[in-house]
């Protein structure tokens, strides 16, 4: 059985050269992590996690690295300080295997507490730690530390094919918290974003499978189908966002025309208000399963009608997608994002939709987010050939079966207007040569 620990107790067990493994966002466990940054005599005290959902002092201590792969607003903050936070590449689908090579030490996640059976839910986020977990626990030469928290709902799994718990048996050191889950706020939204959205919403049918991730266009989307005619709505996502859970509750959601995991909505981890934290306790609705599953393309494509709504931070006129960073600059991760734009093409009825802004405010100046060509240094989030539809405030490209040229021409038809006569001029060169 395991040992009872205050943080305290269990981060004393933590070596002063030593490697921590934890999950993303919703896996993060708070209090052990707050508690690590009460010691100072780390030598080399590697973490390996994603999306931190608070700062913590453990990672501006000498000695301390952060190996992450995602960054989110306490990454960026971090790593702008010149502390040691180093961005692992990866798309979400890699962590687990890029988790199983760095084989930490220790194991740490945050979960409900054991059921009659003995079963502990991880709740709000499996994505790609369970296997790593399950080895931790099993390993008499490693650590798994468990951070129970009731206020964390039961979430459910599609037993036995998938299961989103963790044995007792399995634990090494049980660590008790109470603090309330991260609630994410709702983005503000501007008349802007409506007319992304709108664009977006073209695409969307009758009984479409939706795939929505974070941010100001996915949540008026969700909104606006929640309101609308449209229903009977399959959801297979990444993210199981505040507005998919407002789609349920109108009405609009049956998952019973996918094609793939019929009858139940199908995430890898959760993020949103409160309230959906708290309709998601033991709702049969929706279901927790691996991120090598949920975002698998091949199993993604299986999916009638998918539309899927995801962001970029510009793209040039080739078609690159350009989602995580900004000149050189780390603002997010791969995530699942290329994943979902390569199982949307496989199908005629599905359309993978890039959903950006025309412009940005860089240094007091406005710039294009159409680029004419990626600059030095320009990271690819997503390549060409994968692109399907890009979608801005002036209307959507699709770009799919297009020639280098067309595709160039039909991208700088929805950049900004003042943008256009320069973007042109490099169009009519692409493809020329």
């Amino acid at each position: 059985m395991p040992t009872m620990c205050t943080a305290a107790e269990a981060v004393a067990l933590i070596r002063p050269v030593d490697a921590i493994g934890f999950g993303l966002g919703p896996a993060n466990p708070d209090t052990f992590l707050a508690a690590l940054g009460a010691r100072d005599d780390w030598q080399d005290l590697q973490l390996g996690g994603a999306l931190c959902l608070n700062l913590y002092s453990v990672f501006t201590k000498p000695g301390v690295t952060y190996r992450c792969g995602f960054f989110g607003p306490a990454e960026r903050l971090l790593h702008g300080q010149g502390h040691r936070i180093e961005l692992v590449p990866g798309g979400f689908r890699q962590f687990a295997p890029i988790l199983a090579r760095f084989a930490p030490r220790v194991m740490v996640v945050q979960t409900a507490p054991p059921d009659a059976e003995g079963n502990m839910s991880l709740s709000l986020h499996v994505g790609a730690t369970r296997p790593e977990l399950l080895r931790a626990g099993a390993d008499p030469e490693r650590l798994l530390i468990v951070e129970v928290n009731p206020q964390l709902p039961r979430t459910k799994s599609l037993p036995p094919a998938y299961e989103n718990t963790i044995p007792l048996d399995l634990v090494d050191v049980i660590v008790e918290a109470t603090s309330p889950p991260f609630a994410l706020p709702e983005p503000p939204t501007d008349s802007v974003d409506e007319a992304i959205a709108r664009h977006a919403l073209a695409y969307v049918r009758e009984g479409s499978t939706l795939q929505t991730g974070i941010g100001a266009i996915p949540n008026i989307v969700a909104s606006e189908l929640a309101r609308g005619p449209l229903g009977g709505f399959g959801v297979h996502s990444e993210m199981f966002t505040t507005g998919l859970m407002r789609l349920h509750q109108a009405g609009k959601v049956s998952n019973d025309a996918k094609g793939v995991f019929d009858g139940v909505s199908v995430t890898t981890f959760a993020l949103g208000a409160t309230e959906l934290y708290e309709w998601l306790d033991d709702n049969d609705e929706v279901a927790f399963l691996p991120v090598e599953t949920v975002n698998d393309p091949t199993v993604i494509a299986g999916n009638a009608n998918l539309v899927s709504i995801n962001g970029a931070l510009a793209v040039d006129l080739y078609g690159q997608v350009v989602a995580d960073t900004v000149e050189g600059r780390q603002i997010s991760g791969v995530g699942g994002h290329e994943d979902f734009v390569a199982g949307a093409e496989m199908h005629l009825d599905a359309h993978s939709l890039i959903c950006m802004r025309s412009t940005a405010m860089r240094d007091g100046e406005v710039v294009s987010r159409v680029l004419g060509l990626l600059p030095e240094g320009g990271v690819v989030s997503t390549p060409r050939h994968h692109t399907g539809v890009v979608v801005t405030e002036y209307g959507a490209a699709e770009l799919m079966g297009r020639t280098v040229r067309e595709r160039a021409h039909l991208l700088v038809d929805i950049a900004h207007p003042d943008f256009r006569a320069p973007l042109r001029k490099v169009a009519d060169t692409l493809g020329s040569r």
